[in-house]
């Protein structure tokens, strides 16, 4: 059993969703209680977000290095929170994305920030999964500032320097009403959607395996419809559009600019929500080489990794400061599933002090 095996258990049994606020909070002060005292914190909150940065006390300037850990995680049910132990894999939802990174981290901060001759801090959020813009983005856009970041989602130990962007629009339609005895009477507004799905889905087809490129998937689809016997009158479709930096379609373009595409694929009505650059780190970058050695250093690869998903690395890419994702071993992250390889935990900590305090490249100048 490693040193976290119980305390995590309590952590996931925490349902924090973000539609369960109290829970994020309780999340929050679990993880700050582990932390101990000594420690500067300060809260932030936006949106009905919690969030904190721990610190040395008088380190109010830029870190050197901040930990970054979300304790919020996707809905599941009621079974799912209630975390099961099967040899080294341990289950439930949060076990791998990422309440077992986050209290690793937490761990490691306790253990050498105090000791350590430059500033880092422990960064922790409640909002990643729906974004991060009342948490990563809020704290930032408050004057947070770091050296170098590490993100611990999931990574097997590899250093993930790459994610692609991210898009959440809408896609709407209308049409005319009519009984659904009588379809030539009306315009089925949900055919038409699903005919301008398909055009998109031309355009950037689902790959038949991993492959670095942009991917559409329709997560909803919806009408007003309260019967079987209507011809839907309206139709709309969410989509989650995850994209490469290479891709001119999207990257570097406006939200509006990104409409007008969509719109122009599709031949229908688009909006769009979020839009969420790409993120990247200098592979030469003293942080990352030296997260690297530390990796090699606890018997891992340390290879660098691009990862399909977005995360809080973006908001600090877009300020210029290298964030990096650097997690433990397991599987199965949002899905049934999910669980968080206990082998990897000590390791990984190991992996985190060693970086920590052997990390002497210099700082550079930030915004």
């Amino acid at each position: 059993m490693t040193p976290w095996t119980e305390r995590l258990a309590e952590l996931i049994a925490l349902p924090s969703t973000a539609d369960r606020p109290d829970e994020l909070g309780r999340a929050l002060e679990f993880v700050v209680g582990e932390a101990g005292p000594g420690f500067a914190v300060r809260r932030f909150a936006s949106n009905g977000k919690p969030s904190a940065l721990l610190h040395p006390p008088g380190a109010d300037g830029e870190l050197r290095v901040i930990l970054n850990a979300h304790l919020d995680v996707v809905p599941a049910p009621d079974e799912q929170f209630v975390p099961r132990r099967d040899g080294d894999r341990l289950y439930g939802r949060g076990a791998h994305d990422m309440k077992a990174a986050a209290l690793v981290m937490t761990s490691v901060f306790r253990e050498v920030a105090g000791e350590l001759p430059y500033a880092m801090g422990l960064q922790l959020v409640t909002d990643e999964e729906v974004g991060g813009a009342d948490g990563t983005g809020h704290q930032l856009a408050a004057g947070v500032r770091a050296g170098f970041v590490v993100i611990g989602e999931q990574s097997g130990l590899k250093v993930v320097n790459e994610s692609k962007g991210i898009c959440h629009a809408r896609l709407e339609t209308s049409g005319l009403g009519a009984h659904a005895a009588y379809p030539w009477l009306g315009e089925n507004a949900l055919l038409s959607l699903t005919a301008g799905i398909g055009r998109l889905l031309e355009r950037y087809p689902v790959p038949a395996a991993e492959a670095w490129t942009t991917t559409v998937n329709v997560a909803r689809i919806a009408t007003p419809n309260q019967a079987y016997n209507q011809v839907p009158a309206a139709a709309s479709a969410w989509l989650d559009i995850r994209y490469p930096p290479t891709d001119p379609d999207f990257e570097g373009r406006t939200r509006e600019e990104v409409a007008r595409h969509l719109r122009k694929v599709s031949g229908l009505a688009a909006t769009v929500d979020a839009l969420g650059p790409p993120h990247f780190a200098d592979p030469a970058g003293p942080g990352v080489v030296a997260l690297r050695a530390a990796s090699r250093s606890v018997g891992y690869s340390g290879d660098l990794l691009r990862k399909h998903g977005a995360a809080d690395g973006r908001y600090y890419h877009a300020l210029g400061i290298d964030a990096v994702i650097f997690g433990p071993g397991g599987d199965g992250q949002h899905g049934p599933a999910e669980y968080v390889d206990l082998t990897t935990l000590q390791p990984y900590h190991d992996a985190l002090v060693g970086f920590l305090r052997a990390f002497g490249g210099s700082s550079r100048s930030r915004v």
